[in-house]
């Protein structure tokens, strides 16, 4: 119960910090904005929290920053899916006795490939933003930068972490997900 509780004040301090910094940290595309706060918190959630978690936050953080008008729809499958494949990496490095907060660099495989493949070919059309049908790679590279860059923020962060103990205080326990 204790542990559950202490993933949920995170998950709940992790979506805070995403909103909060969502109007200082984004950059427009077509009709989406590319946000690498997003990112960094997505990599942060993976790490802390694990998958299941850290897509929850990357939800919230989406619905939230729709609803204050901060954000587009595109935020739910640009940035679900990374925050999954980073909690499953972490998790898979660690058992491997790999360098697992390396993981951290993996958040662009969900966003790019999954979340913006399912952005153009899903999303899109159900909007009715046909100015995005057929901008597959165009998407991908901004949506590139934008996971790349919040990638590197959030393993220098994972990094500052794991230098002052907190890291070992938030490992997430294989069997808890």
């Amino acid at each position: 119960m204790r542990r559950q509780l202490s993933k949920l004040t995170l998950a709940a301090i992790l979506t805070a910090m995403g909103v909060a910094i969502a109007p200082f940290l984004w950059f427009p595309f077509l009709t989406a904005k590319a946000y690498p706060g997003q990112h960094m918190i997505n990599v942060l959630a993976g790490i802390l929290l694990g998958p299941w978690w850290a897509m929850l936050v990357a939800f919230l953080i989406g619905m939230i920053r729709i609803n204050l008008g901060i954000g587009t729809i595109y935020a739910i499958p640009g940035g679900i899916p990374g925050a999954f494949i980073v909690g499953v990496f972490y998790q898979i490095l660690k058992k491997l006795k790999a360098k697992p907060e390396i993981a951290a660099f993996t958040e662009p495989l969900g966003t790019v490939f999954i979340g913006g493949t399912l952005s153009v070919y899903i999303v899109a059309p159900m909007i009715g933003h046909s100015q995005m049908i057929g901008a597959l790679i165009p998407v991908w590279i901004v949506f590139g930068a934008s996971s790349f860059s919040g990638s590197v923020l959030g393993f220098i962060l994972i990094e500052v972490l794991k230098k002052i103990g907190i890291l070992e205080f938030f490992e997430v326990e294989e069997n808890s997900e």
